[in-house]
């Protein structure tokens, strides 16, 4: 989630250590997309769960690091974002280990999450403005991950399976610009130059 192109390969050189953002968006990306995947209904002979050890491990722990790693970066914007959300699989996956099995019903475990994701949606929401001034891929990202959120806390709250059916299609989505956004923070990074585009800046904030 670096702010121009070619800064993957200036904020490696400046801080002797690789750009962590395709790694966070990687993880991000497929967490999301088995996820979603459930939520959309298309893995309907699955056991339903394939996604909650990589909530734990891939989006979890390494987006986490990912975010940590930003820090490091003096990235506020990535270490703010991957960190958030690498907490957000951790903690999504030890909801649905320990909280949801006990829940007094179906609709009971739908409110939990429907208080949980529009809790996402509002710290995504500030986040979604901010990306903007980073690149169009980024601000995409956010974009569609808004949307999944809103979608799927309505349908959630209300216990709607065809929202939640939308938002796991928009999920989808999202899981699928992160990757693009992830590609092109690793071939750009390699190349020191912009060979996957992601645009620029949407508009600028504080003049």
């Amino acid at each position: 989630m670096s702010t121009t192109d070619d800064a993957p390969a200036a904020v490696a050189q400046a801080s002797a250590i690789a750009d962590p953002a395709p790694l966070g968006l990687a993880a991000f990306a497929l967490t999301t997309f088995l996820l979603s995947a459930i939520n959309a209904h298309w893995a309907t002979a699955s056991t339903g769960s394939d996604w909650l050890g990589y909530a734990f491990a891939y989006g979890g722990l390494c987006q986490l690091l990912a975010g940590m790693w930003e820090f490091r970066n003096k990235n506020v914007f990535g270490a703010t974002a991957f960190s958030t959300y690498g907490g957000f699989w951790i903690g999504i996956g030890l909801w649905a280990v320990l909280v949801a099995p006990h829940a007094a019903s179906a609709s009971a475990a739908g409110k939990d999450l429907g208080w949980i994701l529009l809790a996402f949606a509002i710290f995504n929401t500030y986040m979604l403005i901010f990306s903007s001034q980073l690149n169009t891929a980024v601000f995409l990202v956010f974009l569609f991950l808004e949307l999944t959120e809103i979608f799927l806390f309505i349908g959630n709250f209300a216990g709607n399976t065809s929202i939640v059916k939308i938002g796991g299609y928009i999920g989808i989505i999202t899981a699928l610009v992160a990757w693009y956004t992830s590609a092109a923070g690793v071939i750009n990074g390699m190349k020191g130059k912009q060979v996957f585009p992601v645009g620029g800046p949407l508009f600028s904030l504080g003049g």
